[in-house]
C-alpha cells in the first residue's frame, strides 16, 4: 500500500478529489503499519511529518510563501509533533500587522480548501501582539504557544512571537505551575479522582495522556526541556523513570490509535461499543470477554504507573519552583523517618532496599500522625526503586508481618493508610494475590471499578461504620462494628472477598483457602482463621439471600440461619455485605436494600436466638398481625366483627407477609370503599421499606399482574418486589414495592395520576399494550443469555422459577404478559438488576393451584426464552 509524498504532487494534483485520495490513501497506510505492529511512535510522528509536507505544499501552491510577515505555525498536540488519525490539526497564522483584506482571502481559502479536504482543522489568525495578550489571560492558549513550531513562512515573525512567549514577561514559572495544578485537579475531579471509570477517556482521565503532557509542560516552561528526553538530562526524571514515562504514552497511544481507526468522528472515550474492537486491533485473544479484560487490565495498569509518576514529579516540582530548593526544617520521629513540613521522608537514602519491612513502617507512622498527608517525592523515589527490586514478597519476611497485622489492628488504618498503601504498590508488593488484581476489570454494567479500587472502597466504607454521622445510613452496621473485639477479622476478609477474581473458577472458594492461609501465616488461631475464611466464602450469601430469595418464608430464614450458625458470625457478614454493596457502585445503595438486609438480619437474629431446634410458630406470628392490625382498626372506629368478617375473606398468607400497619391500611380502605365491585388502588405516602407501597385490591382478571407492571413501567418506575395474593372469594389483594428511575419512592405529586391511570386500565379488563422503549446505549454492547431454571423447593403447592435476562426496558411487563398466556398464577416476585442483568424469581402455581409439572415448566421455559429473545432482537 503506497501512498504518494505530498511534496512531489504536481500542481494539477491539487485538487480536493486528488487530495482526498491521497490522504485515504496515507491513513489506510497507516492502518495497515500499526495492525502488523509497527513503532506507535514512528506512525504518531509520521502522521505529523505527513501533514507537515502537505502544508507546505499548498502554502506554496496558495501563494502565501511570497509574504515575507506571515507565517504558519503548529500549535498543542501537532505542535509536538504528535498526530493520531483524528486528532486536531491546530494551526495560527501569525503576522506582525494586521492582514490585507486580499491577504485575508487567500488565508480564508487556504482554511476553507483544509476543511474540504475533511481534516479536522482547529486555526487562529492573529498578530504576534495579540498572541501575546490572549496567552497571557489565557492558560490554553499560552501552553499552545509554547509548543508552537514553525511551519512555513517568516522565520523572523516567529522568532518574535518565541522570544516573547518564552520570557517571564509572558508567564513566570510559578503562575504556570500552579494555573497547571489547578487545571489538572479540575479535570481530575470530573473523573471523580480516580483512574477506575467503566469507559475512559484516554486522554483526560487521571493517570491519562494529559498529565504526561502536563509534566512536560510544567518542565518546558520551568527548565526548557521539550521532551521526556530532556526532562532526564536535567535530572528531575531518571532513566528508569524516563523508561517508563516513554513505555506507558506508547501503551495510550497505540490503544488511542487503534480507537481512532475504528470512529469516525473524534473521541477519546473508551466505550463499551469499542473496547473489543480495540483489544482486537492490540492483538488481545481470549473467549468471551477475556481479551476486552485483559486489555483494559494494561490499561488500567499503565494509568497507575503514570499517575504515580506525575505525582512525584509534581512534588519535586513543586520544591524546584515553588519552594526554589529551599529545605524545611524536619521533626524527627525516629531513628528511620521524619517529618518535613506535612510529608514524610525516610532518614537514609537506601532505607527500604537495606531493610524493606520499615516500608510498612512507614504507613504506622502516616496512621499514627494525622498532620502526615503524604510522602516526600524523594522518599516515592526510594520506595518506588525499593519496590521494583524486592526479590520476594514483603510477606514472606517475618517482622512484615506482624508490621502489616498492627496495621490491619490499628483504629487508624483503614482511613489514613491502605488507600495509600495501594496507591504506592505497597499492598501489591505485600501480597501476590493483590498483585494479580490491581487493574482487573469485570466487563458488565454492575461493577464500576476494578477489583482492587472496588476492596479499597469496600475498606473505607467498613471505617464509615464506627462514624457516629452516618448511623442513619447504616443503622445496623454503625451499632455492630464499634462493639466488634476483632475488628481485623472483617477487615482481613475485605481484603481477600474477592482476591480470587479473574483466575478462572470460584473466586470466593479459591479467597477462602488463601485467606485461611494468610491467617496462619500471620500468627491468627485456627478459630479466627476459619471465620475469615467462612467470610469471604459466603461474602455474596446475605445480599443475594435478601434479594433473590423470598425472606418471609420461615424456611428461607432458617435454611440462612443455619448456613450463619451464630450471631457473631452474622453481625460480622451483615457489615461485610453492607460495605460490599456500597463499595461495588456508587448508586446500588438505597433504603430498599437496607431494609431488605434489615429485615433478613434481625429475622435470623430471632431464629438463632431461639435456637434453631425452636423454629417460629407461623400462626404465633399471623395471630400477631391480626392482633395489632384490628387494634388499630378499632382506633379507626371499626367494629370488630365487620374486621373479623373481611378477614374470614383473606387467606393465611397475607397476614403471613405484611406487617399489621400495612394489613390496618389496607383493610381501612377496603371497607370505606363505597363500590366492592370497582377497584381499589393505594399508594403509601411514606416511603414503605425504601419505596412506594402500590396496592391493588380488585376483582380477579386475566393478566392483572402484567397490566399493573405495563402501566408502571409506561411510567418509568421499577417494581422491586411483588405480593400477589388472592382472597378466597377470587379478589386480588396485590403489592407492589415501586421506586423511580433515581431508586427512590414514588413523587406524591404523582399519586394521582397514577391511581387513575391504574384504575382505569383495570377496569378496562383489557391488558395494558406494553410500551416500547429504546434500550439505554451501553445495553447494546452486552449479550445476557436468557437462563430459566426451576429451583428445588420442599413446598409442593408453589414452583421457584429464577430468570436472568438482559434488563431491556419493559422486561418484567413481558414477562408477567407471558405468564398470562402459559395460564401460570403468580404468587410473589423478587426483582433484582446487577448492570446489565436482570436476575429475577418468581414463585407460580399452575393453573389447577398446585405446582408447575415439568412439561408446563419446559413450556414456560421456552416461551420466556421466546419472547426475550424478540424483545432483545426488536
Amino acid at each position: 500500500m503506497t501512498f504518494q509524498t505530498p511534496t512531489t504532487l504536481s500542481d494539477e494534483q491539487l485538487t480536493v478529489e486528488e487530495l482526498k485520495a491521497q490522504l485515504d490513501t496515507f491513513s489506510d497506510h497507516q492502518k495497515h503499519e500499526f495492525l502488523n505492529h509497527h513503532p506507535i511512535a514512528d506512525l504518531i510522528l509520521g502522521r505529523s511529518d505527513y501533514i507537515d509536507l502537505l502544508l507546505n505544499r499548498l502554502w506554496q501552491h496558495s501563494g502565501l510563501n511570497n509574504q515575507t510577515n506571515l507565517a504558519l505555525v503548529a500549535v498543542g498536540g501537532y505542535g509536538r509533533g504528535e498526530l493520531h488519525p483524528l486528532s486536531d490539526i491546530d494551526i495560527l497564522f501569525v503576522s506582525r500587522n494586521k492582514l490585507t483584506p486580499a491577504l485575508e482571502t487567500t488565508v480564508s481559502e487556504f482554511i476553507t480548501l483544509l476543511w474540504d479536504l475533511r481534516l479536522e482543522v482547529g486555526h487562529a489568525v492573529r498578530t504576534v501582539a495579540e498572541c501575546v495578550e490572549i496567552g497571557q489571560s489565557d492558560l490554553t492558549v499560552a501552553t499552545n504557544l509554547q509548543e508552537a513550531r514553525l511551519l512555513c513562512g517568516s522565520e523572523d515573525t516567529f522568532s518574535q512571537l518565541k522570544n516573547v512567549v518564552d520570557s517571564d514577561t509572558f508567564w513566570t514559572s510559578e503562575d504556570f505551575y500552579r494555573a497547571k495544578i489547578n487545571e489538572q485537579k479540575t479535570r481530575h475531579s470530573k473523573y471523580h479522582d480516580t483512574t477506575y471509570n467503566l469507559e475512559p477517556d484516554i486522554k483526560s482521565t487521571p493517570g491519562g495522556l494529559r498529565d504526561i503532557h502536563t509534566l512536560s509542560w510544567v518542565a518546558r516552561r520551568h527548565f526548557g526541556a521539550t521532551s521526556l528526553f530532556e526532562m532526564s538530562r536535567f535530572g528531575f526524571l531518571t532513566d528508569a523513570e524516563y523508561r517508563e514515562l516513554v513505555e506507558c504514552q506508547n501503551f495510550l497511544w497505540r490503544v488511542r490509535f487503534a480507537l481512532h481507526i475504528e470512529l469516525r468522528r473524534y473521541d477519546n472515550r473508551l466505550t463499551f461499543g469499542h473496547q473489543a474492537q480495540v483489544a482486537e486491533s492490540l492483538g488481545f485473544v481470549g473467549e468471551g470477554n477475556i481479551a476486552v479484560e485483559m486489555m483494559m487490565k494494561e490499561f488500567y495498569r499503565t494509568l497507575r504507573r503514570v499517575a504515580e509518576l506525575n505525582k512525584m514529579l509534581l512534588k519535586l516540582f513543586d520544591q524546584a519552583i515553588i519552594n526554589k530548593g529551599q529545605i524545611v526544617a524536619a521533626e524527627v520521629l525516629d531513628s528511620d523517618f521524619q517529618r518535613r513540613g506535612h510529608l514524610i521522608e525516610a532518614r537514609k537514602p537506601a532505607l527500604f532496599q537495606a531493610r524493606p519491612e520499615t516500608i510498612l513502617d512507614m504507613f504506622i507512622h502516616i496512621a499514627n500522625d494525622s498532620s502526615i498527608e503524604g510522602v516526600s517525592p524523594a522518599t516515592l523515589r526510594q520506595l518506588r526503586t525499593a519496590r521494583r527490586r524486592l526479590n520476594k514478597f514483603l510477606h514472606e519476611i517475618p517482622a512484615a508481618r506482624d508490621k502489616f497485622m498492627d496495621l490491619v489492628r490499628h483504629p487508624n488504618a483503614l482511613h489514613r493508610a491502605f488507600r495509600l498503601m495501594h496507591k504506592l504498590g505497597v499492598l501489591a508488593a505485600y501480597l501476590p494475590q493483590w498483585s494479580q488484581i490491581v487493574g482487573q476489570m469485570q466487563f458488565d454494567l454492575f461493577h464500576v471499578y476494578t477489583v482492587d479500587e472496588h476492596s479499597i472502597r469496600l475498606l473505607n466504607h467498613i471505617h464509615t461504620f464506627s462514624l457516629e454521622e452516618n448511623y442513619s445510613k447504616h443503622p445496623i452496621c454503625c451499632e455492630v462494628y464499634p462493639r466488634m473485639q476483632k475488628k481485623e477479622l472483617l477487615i482481613l476478609a475485605a481484603i481477600f472477598h474477592d482476591i480470587g477474581k479473574g483466575r478462572g473458577g470460584d473466586h470466593s472458594e479459591i479467597g477462602a483457602v488463601e485467606a485461611f492461609e494468610f491467617c496462619i501465616e500471620h500468627g491468627l488461631s485456627k478459630p479466627e482463621a476459619k471465620l475469615v475464611s467462612w467470610l469471604v466464602q459466603s461474602h455474596l450469601l446475605m445480599s443475594v439471600t435478601a434479594q433473590r430469595r423470598d425472606i418471609y418464608d420461615p424456611d428461607v430464614i432458617i435454611e440462612f440461619a443455619k448456613k450463619v450458625r451464630d450471631e457473631e458470625y452474622l453481625e460480622y457478614l451483615v457489615c461485610l455485605t453492607v460495605a460490599d454493596i456500597c463499595a461495588t457502585n456508587p448508586e446500588l445503595w438505597n433504603s430498599w436494600k437496607r431494609t431488605l438486609l434489615a429485615e433478613l438480619f434481625h429475622s435470623t437474629q430471632r431464629v438463632l436466638r431461639r435456637g434453631l431446634e425452636n423454629p417460629v410458630d407461623v400462626r404465633d406470628r399471623i395471630r400477631h398481625n391480626q392482633q395489632l392490625a384490628s387494634a388499630l382498626l378499632r382506633k379507626q372506629g371499626f367494629a370488630a366483627r365487620e374486621i373479623e368478617v373481611l378477614w374470614q375473606r383473606f387467606k393465611a398468607d397475607y397476614f403471613l407477609r405484611h406487617t399489621h400497619k400495612q394489613i390496618a391500611w389496607h383493610c381501612e380502605h377496603i371497607l370505606n370503599s363505597e363500590d366492592q365491585s370497582k377497584p381499589l388502588v393505594l399508594m403509601s405516602k411514606k416511603a414503605t421499606r425504601g419505596g412506594t407501597e402500590v396496592f391493588v385490591y380488585s376483582k380477579d382478571q386475566p393478566a392483572l399482574f402484567a397490566t399493573v407492571v405495563a402501566e408502571l413501567d409506561r411510567r418509568n418506575f421499577n417494581v422491586h418486589d411483588a405480593q400477589i395474593m388472592t382472597s378466597k372469594d377470587g379478589y386480588v389483594l396485590d403489592t407492589f414495592m415501586v421506586l423511580d428511575h433515581h431508586s427512590k419512592k414514588i413523587d406524591t405529586t404523582r399519586h394521582s395520576a397514577v391511581i387513575k391511570h391504574l384504575i382505569r386500565v383495570l377496569e378496562s379488563g383489557k391488558p395494558t399494550k406494553i410500551k416500547a422503549r429504546r434500550a439505554p446505549r451501553n445495553l447494546k454492547h452486552f449479550n445476557v443469555k436468557t437462563k430459566v431454571d426451576f429451583l428445588p423447593t420442599k413446598s409442593k403447592k408453589r414452583t421457584l422459577m429464577e430468570l436472568v435476562a438482559l434488563d431491556a426496558p419493559g422486561l418484567l411487563a413481558k414477562v408477567g404478559a407471558t405468564f398470562a398466556q402459559c395460564d401460570v398464577s403468580l404468587h410473589a416476585a423478587k426483582i433484582t438488576t446487577i448492570g446489565e442483568r436482570a436476575e429475577d424469581l418468581f414463585i407460580l402455581t399452575s393453573a389447577s393451584g398446585g405446582r408447575l409439572s415439568e412439561e408446563e415448566e419446559e413450556a414456560l421455559k421456552q416461551k420466556l426464552h421466546d419472547t426475550i429473545s424478540e424483545q432483545i432482537s426488536a
